[in-house]
């Protein structure tokens, strides 16, 4: 029987994805007493990295927060294998740090991240209201345009 965010998962129309393998030296996620820290996540499908370059340089902002969306889910898949399986044991989102590839004059980051922040919020409600950085950079990991990780409480 589906948990209540997987039955919140199902309604938004997301199917998580399996969880990717680390393209370098570090664990998808570390659990310390009833915290989980998920690793940063590029926007990944099926091995791909699906948006790639610079936010305003080749890729729109739209795109961009799409992107950022599709960070959060494959975060969700990593926190879900923390939670042994279980999404329901999430207590809340306490922080998502995201990082936007964007040329210097850029400055909607915020606009960017919002594509996680808001699905943070559509699966879990008042939990999944956060703190929050978002930090323009030069590149990031496989040319991806978005990268976004996090730290949550579960029980």
């Amino acid at each position: 029987m589906a948990g209540r965010i997987d039955t919140r998962l199902a309604e938004l129309g997301i199917t998580l994805p399996l969880p990717t393998t680390p393209i370098a030296n570090y664990v998808p996620f570390v659990k310390t007493g009833n915290l989980v820290v998920v690793s940063g996540q590029i926007p990944m499908l099926n091995g791909v990295v699906v948006v790639t370059g610079k936010v305003s340089w080749g890729v729109s902002i739209d795109r961009a927060v799409e992107a950022a969306r599709i960070c959060f889910i494959n975060t969700l898949v990593h926190l879900k294998t923390a939670c042994d399986g279980d999404l329901d044991r999430v207590r809340r989102v306490v922080r998502l740090g995201g990082f936007i590839s964007a040329p210097s004059e850029f400055t909607q980051h915020a606009v960017v991240m919002n594509g996680a922040s808001d699905l943070a919020v559509a699966v879990f409600g008042d939990a999944g209201r956060h703190a929050r950085s978002t930090i323009g950079v030069p590149s990031l990991p496989a040319d991806a345009a978005v990268e976004v990780e996090g730290l949550f409480e579960i029980d």
